[in-house]
């Protein structure tokens, strides 16, 4: 349910009925626009009078939501939510570029590349310390110590870190991580979610490789019904019956996204379609349906990475790329 109070409303009576509801044993979301203030109602509304609340003097109308996401709905939330991380604004019209490998190898390696992506312009770094891998044999990342590496780049460039996480365990490694992701295949772990509720840090939410945009809301909700209002979410392929590539892209979930919630988009050209060559199309494309960001796979030498070569971008591709993705955004604004 949503309350819609007048413009110019009094503060004291608007804060009097909040707490008047907090009291009904709901959750209060305020939205604060330049010319209304939206309460979003959160939990059992069923019992709520609803002509009661219209009739008071401050409120403008009150409608019930049906979507079961409430939290990230942009019903609650009219304007964009716009997540800042060392002095990088994602959503609300500020575009991220995030890059680097798709795993931590060597301390020479993340830092030649960090230093690559952030003279082409990318102002996030990435890169996988844990990594989760199909097959138990491939190679699963250096962990720890894959973390201290982004740290050291992170140093050397100043370009925020972003990483994921593989279990709840691992907490206390992540205390110094920027932005924590959240990979395709966690995204319905809802114990993590939750866990990931409680901190006060942006949280890179993917879409499951099957998952539906309603399933990813609500896993978004998890996180901010915890209180942790920092979430990003990432459209980065999903499972169909084609084989030519290694998911298909789903752009039309981007302006889907940014009609049913508030939260910034990015996508993920690098592991939707798995070939290299196909990531430039693919992030123009995404540049142009009005995502907030991208998140692409470089490596200074793909051939011999330890994984996700074939998808990965050598950084002079990448300077090229970032060069384009710049004069997309410039034509459709």
């Amino acid at each position: 349910m949503i309350v819609i109070l007048k413009h110019g409303v009094d503060g004291e009576k608007r804060d009097q009925l909040i707490q008047w509801l907090k009291h009904l044993g709901l959750g209060v979301h305020v939205s604060e626009g330049e010319y209304q203030t939206i309460l979003g109602l959160i939990g059992d509304t069923a019992r709520v009078d609803m002509d009661l609340i219209a009739s008071l003097g401050i409120v403008d109308s009150v409608k019930r939501v049906t979507d079961p996401f409430k939290c990230c709905n942009r019903k609650f939330h009219p304007a964009d939510t716009v997540v800042e991380v060392g002095g990088v604004k994602i959503g609300g019209g500020n575009f991220c570029m995030i890059a680097g490998p798709c795993s931590v190898e060597s301390e020479e390696q993340i830092i030649t590349v960090a230093k690559a992506v952030k003279a082409a312009g990318a102002n996030i770094l990435r890169g996988g310390a844990f990594k989760p891998r199909t097959s138990p044999y491939d190679f699963q990342g250096l962990k720890a110590t894959g973390i201290e590496l982004l740290k050291a780049a992170r140093e050397a460039t100043g370009l925020p870190i972003v990483t994921e996480i593989m279990s709840t365990n691992y907490l206390p490694l992540f205390e110094d991580v920027d932005i924590i992701q959240v990979g395709a295949r966690n995204m319905q772990n809802f114990d993590m979610l939750r866990e990931l509720g409680q901190l006060r840090k942006p949280i890179l939410l993917k879409r499951g490789l099957a998952n539906t945009l309603k399933e990813l809301l609500m896993s978004a909700e998890y996180i901010m019904a915890g209180g942790n209002e920092q979430v990003i979410l990432c459209e980065r392929g999903i499972r169909t019956f084609d084989d030519y590539t290694r998911h298909t892209l789903d752009l039309a979930a981007v302006p889907m996204l940014r009609e049913l919630t508030h939260l910034p988009v990015i996508v993920d050209p690098s592991h939707a379609t798995g070939m290299a060559r196909l990531v430039e199309p693919m992030a123009l494309a995404s540049a142009a349906c009005g995502a907030d960001g991208l998140i692409i796979e470089v490596h200074n030498d793909p051939l011999h990475a330890l994984c996700d070569g074939a998808q990965s971008l050598r950084p002079e591709e990448y300077a090229v790329l970032a060069d384009k993705v710049r004069r997309v955004r410039e034509v459709v604004a």
